[in-house]
């Protein structure tokens, strides 16, 4: 197999190229903006990622692929959907790099909804002004190895023909975090202490329970904004269920307030480690920084296992170009 360069913009902790190593590409150079992501990239993926803007960067050599990750939150459901967010034109960077890197194959993702904004038709128009075809995947990560539900958006563009979609798999379920016994020195393997209030009402959640369960059985230490509420947000002070995938693993997946975060039967919420777990994360990962940091950048990056079925089809596609030229 031919050693492939690879290129990551907005890196992160290098989940996603982490995916695409494991498919055999070779990361030449990835770059970030938060510094202790890039500590964490070149502790556990390779020496070559650099703190910085996309905007600012123009050092890029020549790669096979370049992967990006822009950032999300004015497009994802769960922020406010700004079209003014500032951060929405990063994308627009993507068909820079691609011509700078003069790269065969360009991997895009984001949220589903960043595929319908007009920021995606302007980086679309770009890339294929570049000489690029362009097409969408939109992939849940419980179809492709990963225990846990994380629906993505992914735009392909390529010089060298579109790669075939992968074709889902057998699903993992959330027991995956939990059923391997992690080492008691792992430094990962933590998780914040709560209130006393908070533990009263992490006590009272019984398996594959949530919120509902603490106003049923004591109302008296439950918010008036829970029953102004109601049935919404019902996953909140909810424990995982072992027996299915997970739920969607947020940047803030240390706090039972955010979301399904309790363990299923220990009265926490979940460890950094076991968070990893979910998203695909080796064992052997340690990340850099303080644990709200940490959380953030395993959150924050695309599951392993779907990065790697992706890169798997375009490592196909790919090694067939070059056959072909040969």
């Amino acid at each position: 197999m031919r050693d492939l360069r690879l290129i990551d913009m907005f890196c992160g902790a290098g989940l996603f190229s982490a995916g695409f190593q494991d498919a055999g590409f070779r990361p030449v150079l990835a770059i970030d903006v938060a510094g202790d992501a890039i500590a964490s990239y070149n502790r556990n993926v390779a020496a070559v990622a650099v703190t910085g803007s996309v905007t600012q960067f123009d050092s890029i050599p020549e790669a096979s692929v370049l992967i990006a990750g822009p950032p999300c939150q004015g497009f994802s459901t769960l922020g406010r959907q700004d079209p003014l967010d500032k951060r929405n034109s990063l994308a627009l960077e993507v068909p820079r790099w691609a011509a700078a890197s003069n790269a065969d194959v360009v991997v895009v993702e984001n949220v589903p909804p960043f595929l319908r904004s007009s920021h995606w038709r302007a980086m679309a128009d770009q890339l294929e002004a570049c000489g690029y075809e362009v097409t969408t995947w939109v992939l849940d990560a419980a179809d492709h190895g990963t225990p846990q539900f994380r629906t993505r958006g992914f735009t392909i563009a390529s010089k060298v023909g579109l790669p075939a979609a992968p074709v889902p798999t057998a699903r993992a379920n959330a027991a995956e975090a939990f059923s391997r016994c992690v080492n008691s020195k792992d430094p990962m393997h933590t998780w914040p202490e709560p209130t006393a209030l908070a533990a009263s009402r992490i006590r009272l959640v019984p398996p594959k329970g949530d919120k509902r369960d603490i106003m049923r059985l004591a109302p008296e230490i439950c918010p008036a904004s829970w029953a102004k509420v109601g049935c919404q947000a019902t996953d909140v002070w909810g424990r995982m269920d072992p027996d299915k995938p997970a739920n969607t693993l947020r940047c803030t997946f240390q706090n039972p307030s955010k979301g399904r975060y309790l363990h299923p039967t220990e009265d926490r919420v979940l460890s950094l480690r076991e968070g990893a777990r979910l998203q695909g994360v080796p064992d052997d990962w340690t990340f850099v920084g303080k644990p709200y940091p940490v959380a953030r950048q395993i959150g924050n990056g695309v599951p392993v296992p779907l990065a790697r079925a992706v890169a798997t089809q375009v490592m196909a596609l790919t090694q067939r170009h070059i056959s072909k030229a040969a």
